[in-house]
């Protein structure tokens, strides 16, 4: 069994991933982790592939569909697993995940910050701004785990996708949140390392010059995965799936599932 750290950069390319995160392909570089090109499932909208990621179902499957869908997921996510298992389950994230998987709809002053041993995400910080300073959510989720201790944290900043709805894909200001999202990370990664957390770092999506996504296009579909710790083989055969993620954190959690797995990405 392992404890595990999710996080989900919104927004973020893969060829922006592969050029801008120099923290994290200097991990790379020294062979501590390795990058794998993703492709998303479709629609390619966060709230579908939140479910994606967190459920390894496809968005037709799961019926949350478009962003607007507003209902708690009939699906069983890491953090069903996790706490059927006994264990401690954390997250900072937008509030569409709260939606998802604690309650729905979403109340800000009832659910914003949660504490409750019932739910399935035991322990959030909740926002619901995207400029919700990315600063200020890895912050979150690091007082989270300190006070916790989870075995399953997911971080979740929006700033990456918020900056290319304002600019596009082909802009300095979202290369350079990308760049921001590397640098706190840097504050950070190594110290979960140390603490024994298997780390991995993707996006849901990525972003085209239309200031948007939705459908087909690479720079849409294409999102990276790093993955750090010593339970993972760096392995440069494995060939991930956006739905085998959460499969495959389970078997790190060492819980009980039924979802796919990449076995390839594990020692």
């Amino acid at each position: 069994m392992h404890n595990v750290i999710l996080v989900v950069l919104d927004g973020l390319n893969y060829e922006v991933a592969r050029h801008a995160l120099g923290h994290l392909q200097a991990y790379c570089g020294a062979e501590r982790a390795a990058l794998y090109k993703l492709e998303c499932e479709l629609p390619s909208l966060s709230r579908p592939l939140y479910e994606c990621i967190l459920t390894g179902t496809r968005p037709i499957d799961s019926g949350v569909v478009h962003n607007q869908v507003v209902r708690l997921s009939n699906q069983r996510s890491i953090f069903h697993y996790a706490r059927s298992a006994g264990l401690c389950t954390a997250a900072a994230a937008y509030h569409w995940v709260s939606e998802l998987y604690n309650r729905a709809p979403f109340e800000a002053a009832r659910d914003r910050h949660t504490d409750d041993p019932e739910l399935p995400i035991q322990h959030g910080h909740f926002y619901y701004a995207d400029h919700y300073p990315d600063s200020h959510l890895f912050a979150d989720a690091e007082s989270l785990r300190l006070r916790h201790s989870p075995n399953f944290l997911l971080v979740h900043p929006m700033n990456i996708d918020d900056a290319g709805h304002k600019h596009g894909l082909d802009s300095a200001q979202y290369r350079n949140s990308a760049r921001v999202a590397d640098i706190l990370l840097a504050d950070y990664l190594q110290g979960w390392l140390d603490a024994g957390y298997q780390v991995l770092v993707t996006a849901d999506h990525g972003m085209n010059n239309d200031r948007s996504h939705n459908g087909l296009l690479r720079e849409e579909r294409e999102v990276p995965l790093f993955v750090l710790g010593s339970a993972f083989s760096l392995s440069a055969d494995a060939q991930p799936r956006q739905t085998e993620l959460c499969g495959t954190v389970c078997e790190l959690l060492g819980v009980a599932h039924d979802k796919p797995v990449c076995r390839e990405l594990l020692k």
